[in-house]
């Protein structure tokens, strides 16, 4: 068992009246024996630093110390550890009141407490609880936060806390009389003060804060994102999922641009154009959180600068994104790669780790910065046991089209007028070189080398760091079903899911899809999950305003069920033509005394766009021979 998150929120707001004397110099000075009656050599500056790393540094990575004790100030919650023994703690022990509990020479590193040290503490303590003046250290306070990492046995009680902590720190049946209250607080046992895990570092940062020197947590997905005054809406708001969040509407409502956002949220870099605020607002804004492993960061919002005309870079980022591919609607990708900063949060610059590469780049190179699909396939398939083969392999064996069959590596081979080995594809017709292959299987072998490609960068990039690689990874997809055979559309996507398990057995990545296509939606009616997965819709209000909703995911089943779904909200799976006969012919239907005339137009119209064994056939030739009409 452990102390409570809320037990440790409550015992905080109890000791922040306390003077910092207390809770660090008398606590540290207890803990190492300092002697009664006599001076020694005792290196009191370096007991205190010691008990302050221990004790008050709850993030090991700063060099900052969480003031527990009466912050006056907002921003004095952290102190710097480099001065505050040596300065501020020296100035208390040696010059204020509390210097009369020491037997101290100016100038010597001799240290030991006087005989009446109990009382002069005791009279000090008075004074300093202003608050609650007259009322003694509570000791059971004091424990939980020095012990909010400590696992107790499931039997523990309050009482056991506090006499570990009398005992631990040396507390005398005096001193535990005079200057500490040891009984157990009264509202104790109102609500449990244990929870079965250990207090996590991002539940103590809720309440805490984070020390001026933190260093932002890495691997972060999209939490939320928030348009106003931008794009094709006056306000749009967007809470991706865990692991897939499906996009959907008609052209021209922001498909793109909600992409194009996330990425940019995500990155503080624009992949393409940056968006531009709509005419009629003063105040374009986007908003946006990026939470880590650990949990959501706050949300951040970062406004249009007019005088500039561009979105100021954000800043100070508490949590930054993991790996991210987004292969965009042109053709062109974007990647970022957290691995390759090699600079503070506050100095780095995004352009040296967001890439964007336009379609040829991708497959021809860019100088100094990625060699291209042509090359980088020929160079890993020549060395597989150094290169990332035998994983693009299994990404593009995961990716194939079921008509075509597995999209196996041939054997690369020389093209006229070309001067590099060109890598080729076994198909079952022959080997057929990758620069001729279909668009289709071009995208998708671009789609697979770039994902493998910069898993590949990033694990190199983080050995030559000294780190591990990144365990998230988001992945946007800008209309997953281009140049895609219906029989791939039911196929890609699933499988592209199932990537990660190649790239790491613990990557965790967020897919971020648009799609036109009923039957990308279909595919995922064995896999989708209400947990994970989300499905949106931009839609076209009757207002003439654009609206972005979250949909129940519905398992229609058959295709046409999809199609006239409030998804794609056709109101006929047929085409156009076929659409408008029958919406004629059901008018008909209803009327009281249709004509003659009109029944025989609207049958040829039937004819002319309905297949002989259209479902709609038997309805309607009945009510056309009820009114002297034979088909």
């Amino acid at each position: 068992m452990f102390l409570a998150i809320d037990q440790l929120k409550k015992s905080l707001k109890n000791l922040e009246s306390i003077h910092p004397f207390y809770g660090i110099t008398y606590l540290a000075c207890k803990a190492a024996g300092l002697p009664v009656g006599k001076a020694v050599p005792f290196p009191i500056s370096d007991k205190e630093t010691a008990f302050l790393d221990q004790y008050y540094k709850p993030d090991e990575t700063s060099q900052y110390f969480y003031r527990v004790f009466r912050p006056s100030d907002k921003k004095l919650h952290w102190v710097e550890r480099r001065k505050y023994a040596s300065s501020t703690l020296q100035a208390i022990r040696t010059q204020g009141q509390f210097a009369e509990a020491f037997i101290h020479d100016v100038g010597s590193d001799h240290w030991g407490w006087t005989r009446n040290y109990v009382a002069n503490l005791k009279s000090a303590l008075s004074r300093n609880l202003r608050p609650f003046k007259g009322r003694a250290i509570p000791a059971f306070d004091m424990a939980v936060w020095l012990f909010r990492d400590r696992k107790w046995p499931a039997s523990i009680t309050a009482e056991t806390i506090i006499g570990t902590f009398c005992e631990e720190f040396l507390i005398t049946e005096g001193e535990g009389h005079e200057l500490f209250d040891l009984s157990v607080p009264r509202d104790l046992y109102e609500v449990s003060f244990f929870q079965e895990g250990p207090v996590t570092k991002e539940a103590l940062r809720k309440i805490i804060g984070d020390p001026p020197d933190a260093k932002p947590e890495e691997g972060g997905t999209l939490a939320f994102l928030e348009c106003i005054g931008v794009g094709p809406a006056e306000k749009l708001g967007f809470e991706p999922a865990e692991r897939l969040s499906l996009i959907t509407g008609d052209n021209g409502l922001g498909k793109t641009f909600l992409l194009e956002c996330a990425w940019w949220a995500l990155t503080g870099y624009w992949a393409g154009l940056p968006g531009y605020p709509r005419k009629d607002t003063k105040d374009a804004m986007i908003t946006f959180e990026i939470t880590g492993e650990q949990g959501k960061s706050e949300k951040r919002t970062i406004a249009y600068e007019w005088k500039n005309q561009n979105w100021p870079t954000p800043k100070g980022r508490p949590t930054i994104p993991g790996l991210i591919v987004y292969a965009r609607v042109d053709g062109s990708f974007a990647v970022w790669d957290p691995a390759r900063a090699t600079q503070s949060s506050e100095k780095m610059n995004v352009a040296l780790y967001s890439l964007v590469f336009t379609r040829n780049e991708v497959w021809d190179g860019q100088d100094g910065k990625i060699e291209g699909l042509i090359r980088d396939w020929v160079r890993w398939q020549s060395n597989p046991e150094r290169h990332p083969f035998d994983t693009f392999k299994k990404v593009l064996h995961r990716l194939s089209p079921p008509d075509l069959g597995t999209l196996e590596p041939g054997e690369p081979r020389r093209l006229p007028h070309d001067p590099r080995d060109i890598p080729t594809l076994k198909h079952p017709y022959g080997e057929v070189p990758i620069v001729y292959a279909s668009a289709g299987v071009r995208r998708i072998v671009t789609l697979a080398y770039l994902i493998v490609w910069a898993w590949n960068e990033h694990k190199i990039f983080s050995d030559l760091a000294h780190r591990h690689p990144q365990r998230r990874m988001v992945v946007l997809i800008d209309e997953m079903e281009a140049h895609l055979h219906p029989q791939w559309q039911r196929a890609v996507l699933p499988a592209l899911l199932d990537i990660r398990e190649v790239l790491a057995s613990d990557l965790h990545a967020q897919f971020l899809v648009a799609t036109h296509s009923p039957l990308v939606m279909a595919s995922m009616e064995p896999q989708f999950n209400d947990e994970t997965d989300k499905l949106f819709h931009l839609d076209l209000a009757h207002n003439g305003k654009t609206t972005l909703k979250e949909l129940r995911f519905i398992r229609y089943g058959a295709i046409d069920s999809w199609l006239t779904s409030e998804v794609f909200d056709l109101r006929q799976a047929r085409s156009r033509e076929a659409e408008m006969a029958i919406e004629k012919a059901k008018a008909l239907q209803r009327q009281e005394q249709p004509q003659t005339g009109d029944v025989r137009i609207v049958s040829e119209e039937l004819m002319k766009a309905l297949a002989t064994d259209d479902e709609f056939w038997p309805r309607w030739v009945y009510f056309a021979e009820q009114h002297g009409v034979s088909l």
